[in-house]
């Protein structure tokens, strides 16, 4: 079944924008209200419910029949025909403490593979979309990676698990690889850095542990604008389930770079 990418763009953005502008306003009483999932460090805020709950009557309403896959309520992807991926707040710590470098991140994708894509910043306003083979955009500029060549001078995006026992692991796999880069940039919100790779603010991001609705629109974005992207289950020397994307001068570079800092062990 084909689908014209860019009528879901329009609609992403659309409801991107909305669902976070509703988090960006609400989030002086949402943080008011925070359970925990996974381990005490993995934060849910009532910002993070309300966000995803709106993004679901919207689609319901604009794309009705349609199965949406949310960080908060899950659900299934579709056998056949296309599936919404929904990060309701990507960068939840962030927000928790008032940090404004969070995101909603939306994606359509068939058969798995995500074929429009929109990251919606809500204390900027700024918008990063992306459409299969139609490029990559923040607001209304063309987006292209980095021109890097040298990974001693490049700039290394990466993040953290919660869990304590593999953060120790990370910690020592980003401390053997510290040496080989510019400098490192830990920022909290896997969808964010992937588009920063898109943008050539990162020369490259690296981590393990996200999941679909952390890289379904991010990852799109890097790979229209001309990174090399790997995603989890493609790329066994780097791990099971690490998330990866590079300016192609460097990509070779730093996959040789991780795999002898014992990435995949992490």
């Amino acid at each position: 079944m084909r689908f014209d990418p860019l009528p879901l763009v329009g609609i992403a953005a659309a409801v991107a924008r909305e669902a976070g502008d509703l988090a960006r306003n609400m989030r002086d009483s949402a943080v008011a209200d925070v359970d925990t999932k996974s381990t005490p460090t993995d934060v849910v805020t009532a910002g993070d419910r309300a966000a995803e709950q709106l993004v679901r009557r919207r689609l319901a309403a604009l794309r009705p029949g349609e199965p949406v896959f949310g960080e908060e309520e899950g659900g299934e992807t579709a056998v056949e025909g296309l599936t919404w991926v929904v990060d309701p707040i990507d960068g939840t710590v962030n927000y928790l403490y008032g940090i404004p470098h969070y995101a909603v991140s939306l994606a359509a994708q068939v058969d798995g593979e995500s074929i429009a894509g929109v990251v919606y910043e809500p204390a900027t306003g700024h918008l990063w979309t992306a459409s299969a083979g139609g490029g990559a955009f923040l607001d209304d500029r063309r987006l292209s990676v980095s021109d890097a060549t040298r990974l001693d001078v490049s700039l290394l995006g990466y993040g953290f698990s919660y869990r304590a026992d593999r953060r120790q692991r990370q910690a020592d796999t980003w401390a053997a690889l510290s040496t080989r880069v510019r400098d490192m940039r830990r920022a909290g919100a896997a969808s964010l850095d992937l588009c920063a790779v898109a943008a050539g603010r990162l020369d490259a991001y690296a981590e393990h542990a996200l999941n679909r609705w952390d890289w379904a629109a991010g990852a799109l974005i890097a790979r229209e604008a001309g990174a090399v992207v790997h995603l989890p289950g493609e790329h066994p020397a780097l791990g099971a389930d690490a998330t990866f994307a590079a300016a192609p001068g460097i990509a070779e570079a730093l996959v040789q770079a991780l795999v002898e800092a014992d990435f995949a062990r992490i």
